[in-house]
């Protein structure tokens, strides 16, 4: 601390570029959420997505009305974001695509939104 009485903190922030594999994973959990909402606007998604070279994971607990076809909302939002090429380190086309996706336990939807008002209904375990 200085003299007086001032505190001093380091802040630090992270930002990647277009491409890097955390805007990756953000487009797809996005397209993932967009589509799972476009069918069942009340559906709860907790949708993570991790990404290596030739893979994309989808995981999480999603509880929703709608029908969705996990594997083909990943795969079009890969290649929206450009990747369809092998040279490219991923190809929407050949991708491995895993998809790990369950219903919402009943302990967080009793936390979350279970016999809540609107208004107090939370976003998830997160």
């Amino acid at each position: 601390m200085a003299a007086t009485g001032e505190k001093h903190f380091i802040f630090t922030s992270e930002s990647v570029n277009e491409g890097h594999p955390d805007k990756i994973c953000d487009q797809v959990s996005d397209a993932v959420l967009d589509a799972c909402l476009k069918q069942d606007p009340d559906a709860k998604v907790a949708c993570e997505t991790a990404t290596k070279t030739g893979m994309v994971m989808v995981f999480g607990e999603i509880t929703t009305k709608a029908t969705v076809n996990y594997e083909q909302v990943v795969r079009d939002a890969i290649k929206d974001i450009g990747y369809d090429a092998k040279e490219k380190g991923l190809d929407y086309k050949t991708c491995n695509v895993v998809v790990a996706i369950e219903e919402q336990s009943p302990e967080i939807a009793q936390g979350v939104h279970v016999g809540k008002a609107t208004e107090d209904i939370g976003a998830g375990d997160q």
